[in-house]
């Protein structure tokens, strides 16, 4: 299957949080879009592996995606490296995105900026031909592939975006995304320890800070990405 857009992120919910809307807009306007969790977010303080398995997969259903799968890196621990690396270009050579979405360049999370680089890296690496991968259920050689475009959706830390995607319309769909984990966010009647995610405050930011980037450029609704090369345009009419 080829995508149109891979998103990945080294948790489970980092994909909605991100680029929730980004992602609903797309499908809508006929794209396909998978996402790879690195992780299985084994290491978060509430819920465990298999909750998170759960809702990775209801809220896949409620973005319509078109895949979805976890690489079982290990949370915390993994690295970019050549082993991580080859992994990961088997899955780019496999989809063959045009468009790869991926963590932070900096975050609060040691992970979001880890995996960030792998993903960078991996993209580029999955072009070069001299590199052999094969994967599970595919025969022989694999073609390389790199993705036009690899931007970096915006996380914890407020980070300046290089474009802003207008997801008016859309924010809804994010919020049921984000909401399927249920574990991880606010829930009054939960028992579990409080987290910086858990709060009330939390899951109201997700909204304000999506009106607070479409403020900015005149819209409803935005989600922020930061850029790895210089963003062009065919015509200075196509900028809002």
């Amino acid at each position: 299957m080829k995508l149109d857009i891979l998103a990945i992120g080294a948790h489970p919910d980092d994909i909605e949080l991100g680029c929730g809307g980004t992602i609903a807009k797309e499908i809508a306007n006929g794209k396909k879009v998978g996402v790879i969790d690195l992780t299985r977010g084994e290491l978060g303080t509430r819920g465990t592996a298999e909750t998170r398995d759960v809702e990775a997969d209801d809220a896949a259903k409620i973005l319509g995606l078109s895949m979805r799968t976890n690489m079982e890196f290990a949370d915390g621990f993994f690295i970019n490296d050549k082993y991580h690396q080859i992994e990961l270009i088997k899955m780019i050579r496999k989809y063959r995105p045009e468009m790869v979405l991926c963590n932070a360049i900096d975050d609060r999370h040691i992970d979001h900026g880890k995996g960030s680089r792998l993903v960078s890296d991996s993209c580029f690496l999955s072009g070069l031909l001299k590199i052999d991968t094969k994967c599970e259920d595919t025969d022989g050689f694999q073609e390389p592939w790199r993705p036009k475009f690899v931007y970096h959706y915006i996380q914890w830390k407020n980070l300046e975006p290089d474009v802003v995607v207008d997801i008016s319309g859309f924010l809804n769909v994010k919020m049921k995304a984000v909401l399927a984990y249920k574990t991880q966010f606010f829930d009054p009647d939960s028992q579990e320890p409080t987290t910086p995610i858990s709060s009330k405050n939390f899951t109201d930011s997700v909204d304000y800070r999506a009106r607070d980037l479409g403020r900015l450029v005149g819209v409803e609704h935005a989600e922020g990405f930061t850029v790895e090369r210089v963003a062009a345009v065919v015509s200075l009419f196509n900028l809002k």
